[in-house]
């Protein structure tokens, strides 16, 4: 897999010790994949220097996918030999038995198998690799299956505002008989870091919306902390965790907060399933949630599998349960007159009054079969929670449906719980009820947001605003 770049540009000065007169020179740092700092040039485009990450934050080599055990040439005398062995030792490395003279050690241990190896991203998880020199020292975690039930109602209320109802507690009760939700799973555990969720809800607050929340670095985060000098007039420090935490601070506090499931939460009303095809849809009284993690990571821009990585072995369905959900920020109240929907960077960036930028969200926008308008449109009719009318004559065709299908509201539906309608027939602005998608798959010509991102901006955006297609 080709690497990818954290696209920001920070400015500094470093000291390379090419010469014994080395100067201080302008670099440009980006992060790859792996978690490294790459310091580029940024007037010759030459590699600087690389950094590997610190602590947890630890990436592997595209090649080879492991490093094998091998065997250091002796020193010459045994004083430097056991000065060697008692280093690695220091280090957590311990010899491996061998019939060779000297110790054999493990150079590249593994971190242990992600909770979930395969995601529907229609990617395989690049971390989930096999690798026959590592004994683990204790057996893989087994993945938690989420029951789903059905109930007799499937009507369900109006959306609620963000994080309603709920109760955000700041420290849970000292009971014995609840999960201890401080605890933080390991980072290699579930594919994805602390530090990285940390950046992920700094950018959502800030405006820069990183999608969801799952600890993980993707173009969707790259995207997102280029947009944060745009919007704060500040280069995010990605690289200096110190610097993260003091923003954080000042914009609403810890990234983490405890909030205790109520039983309204718990009481749904849920539906069993959702179906794939549009007519099974159309039979539905709601396309409603399936379930409560489903529910909740909704409500706090989280990854359904990263919420529950959160907090192994709780009962989300219980209420009174304490967990641990990121502590995204309020929602922005501007007033957008103009929308640009970037293409090729798969983005939307909207624009107040004054021509300043308000928020900038990773999107979906169109495809090869089905793709999005050209040109300048405008705002008609904002809807909240709407149904969606399927017409192949004038849209596409799914599945075997041939025919008009009126398919119920709902967060799964469709367009998820937005409808922004633009000028240019049956296109618009809309939610979805795969947020973990969005900015990684294609769409039916519209442009795709997360719903919380839909709902922000529908409150904004002004009937007879501007929406701009660039490529």
């Amino acid at each position: 897999m080709i690497g990818r770049l954290l696209s920001f540009t920070a400015v500094l000065f470093v000291g390379l010790a090419v010469e014994a007169n080395a100067q201080p020179r302008e670099v440009e740092i980006f992060y790859d994949q792996y978690g490294r700092q790459v310091l580029l040039d940024p007037y010759t485009g030459e590699v600087v220097e690389i950094r590997e990450p610190r602590g947890s934050f630890r990436r592997f080599e595209e090649e080879p996918i492991y490093r094998p055990r091998y065997d250091v040439e002796p020193p010459r005398d045994d004083f430097a030999r056991a000065h060697r062995e008692e280093r690695m030792r220091q280090l957590g490395r311990e010899p491996y038995p061998s019939m060779d003279p000297l110790p054999r050690y493990d150079d590249f241990r593994r971190l242990p198998e992600p909770v979930y190896p395969q995601d529907d991203y229609g990617y395989e998880d690049e971390f989930a690799r096999e690798d026959p020199w590592y004994r683990p020292d204790q057996p893989p975690v087994q993945n938690d299956t989420i029951e789903r039930r059905s109930l007799d109602e499937n009507d369900m209320v109006a959306i609620p505002d963000d994080r309603q109802p709920g109760s955000i507690i700041e420290q849970p009760p000292a009971t014995g008989s609840l999960p201890d939700v401080t605890q933080q799973p390991e980072p290699g555990r579930a594919g994805a870091t602390e530090e990285i969720a940390k950046i992920q809800v700094l950018l959502d607050r800030v405006g820069a919306s990183p999608g969801v929340i799952d600890g993980r670095i993707g173009d969707n985060v790259n995207k997102a902390i280029a947009a944060y000098r745009e919007l704060t007039g500040e280069t995010l420090r990605t690289y200096d965790q110190e610097y993260v935490e003091a923003q954080l601070q000042a914009t609403g506090g810890d990234a983490f907060q405890n909030y205790e499931i109520t039983a309204v939460d718990a009481a749904g009303p849920f539906v069993a399933s959702i179906p794939d095809d549009y007519g099974e849809k159309a039979q539905m009284e709601r396309m409603g949630f399936v379930s409560v993690t489903e529910m909740l990571a909704e409500r706090f821009h989280m990854d359904e599998r990263y919420l529950v990585a959160l907090n192994p072995g709780v009962n989300f369905d219980r209420p009174g349960t304490i967990i641990r959900v990121a502590n995204v920020g309020k929602q922005r109240t501007a007033k957008v007159t103009r929308i640009v929907a970037d293409k090729g960077k798969r983005q939307v960036r909207a624009y107040g009054e004054d021509g300043k930028l308000v928020a900038i969200y990773p999107s979906t926008i169109g495809s090869a079969a089905t793709p999005s308008p050209t040109g300048t449109h405008k705002v008609e009719r904002i809807a909240l929670d709407p149904e969606y009318t399927y017409n192949p004559r004038i849209n596409f065709q799914q599945g075997n449906n041939t025919s008009v299908l009126r398919i119920p509201p709902g967060p799964n539906g469709p367009v998820g719980t937005v409808w922004i309608a633009l000028s240019k027939p049956t296109y618009g602005i809309h939610g979805t009820p795969e947020p973990s998608k969005i900015g990684k798959t294609e769409s039916n010509g519209c442009i795709r947001l997360t719903n919380w991102d839909a709902q922000e901006l529908a409150k904004m955006v002004q009937v007879g605003a501007t929406v701009e297609f660039v490529e």
